[in-house]
């Protein structure tokens, strides 16, 4: 297991490199080039220059977070395989200089979802939630981007590109008709034509699971569940054809069985997102610190299934509150981050030790 921390570079990203190293135990980041656009091939300078502030500052730069995928591959057009083809020369130049794992995700229109990015809690923190009547039956794009405006405090949903909101409606008439089958078929495709170039540079593809995962705007979605990481499996069985298992992201389908989805697709797991949520109802939930007492998710369980199922997995702990007064990027923040690393960690060190016992 390497610890690592989210990071979305200079000017994007409250939390500074070196701030990021002086955290016990985390070892690299999970970066990205925030400005770079779906469908544009990554320059090979800005990737260099990344890679040599991350090491300047005595972290590894192992892992990318995200390389998005443009929507004509996962509308299956004509355009696609132009798209694919940049994504397979970015693979190249990420590989090349050293990165293993890339994040990314299959979700149509919008990365995932919350409904208040500061909710208030009792301890005078504030998080991120989700109402599902908020959402439900909504359908009108013009509504549902003022519902983003008023509810994003001024920033931008990480992975979400804020200049695709003017394009909202026309998105939508895109995506209207197609099923989750037909997702399947066209990330089939774009796996097929990416496997060789990771094989022959070592870069493993992590899928993140939609978020929530369930049905919203009317929109399908991909990966919710054990039977579509199944298929997801089979669409290509290089071991290069992997997953990003987040527990917040699956663990709020109270049917979805963390521990066991882990042990049984262990050797695909690649990198892991891990964080509580308290689940208020069905489709309800706010975000709350990693602490299993705090939460809807036993944390030990999860990290024994990581620890006996997916050890060589890179572990980054996800979304936090806000405390302590800061003021970041929603979920973002560095010191409930921190918090979790050190809690995560705190569990995986005593495995190891009562193993070796």
């Amino acid at each position: 297991m390497k610890m690592v921390l989210r990071w979305f570079g200079p000017g994007h990203d409250s939390a500074s490199l070196e701030q990021i190293r002086q955290i016990p135990g985390v070892t690299g980041i999970a970066g990205t080039l925030m400005d770079k656009q779906p469908g544009e091939v990554w320059p090979e300078d800005e990737i260099a220059d990344l890679k040599k502030q991350t090491e300047d500052a005595g972290l590894e730069l192992q892992v990318i977070e995200s390389v998005n995928i443009h929507d004509d591959i996962k509308l299956g057009l004509p355009t696609r395989d132009g798209y694919i083809e940049a994504y397979r020369q970015t693979i190249r130049r990420l590989g090349k200089a050293g990165v293993r794992v890339i994040c990314y995700n299959f979700m149509p229109v919008f990365d995932w979802m919350r409904t208040d990015l500061r909710k208030p809690l009792p301890d005078g923190s504030n998080t991120m939630a989700y109402e599902h009547r908020i959402l439900a039956g909504m359908d009108d794009p013009h509504a549902i981007i003022e519902a983003f405006r008023q509810g994003s405090g001024g920033y931008s949903l990480p992975g979400w590109e804020p200049e695709r909101l003017a394009h909202i409606e026309k998105l939508f008439e895109l995506y209207d008709g197609i099923t989750t089958d037909r997702l399947f078929e066209n990330l089939g495709y774009f796996l097929d034509a990416i496997m060789p170039v990771c094989k022959q540079y070592d870069v493993r593809m992590a899928i993140h699971p939609d978020d929530p995962p369930w049905n919203i705007f009317g929109l399908p979605r991909v990966i919710a569940n054990g039977e579509s990481l199944k298929r997801l499996c089979a669409l290509n069985n290089s071991p290069y054809n992997g997953i990003t298992l987040c527990t917040g992201s699956l663990g709020v389908d109270a049917n979805n069985d963390l521990p066991a989805l882990i042990r049984t697709f262990g050797d695909r797991i690649h990198f892991a997102h891990v964080r509580n949520f308290k689940r208020t109802a069905e489709k309800d939930f706010y975000e709350c610190s990693h602490f299993s007492a705090d939460g809807s998710l036993d944390m030990v369980e999860i990290m024994r299934a990581l620890y006996e199922a997916a050890p060589n997995a890179y572990i980054r702990p996800d979304h936090g509150r806000m405390i302590w007064g800061e003021e970041a990027r929603p979920g973002y923040g560095l010191y409930d981050r921190a918090l979790g690393a050190m809690y995560l960690q705190g569990i995986w060190e005593t495995m190891a030790k009562n193993l070796r016992r």
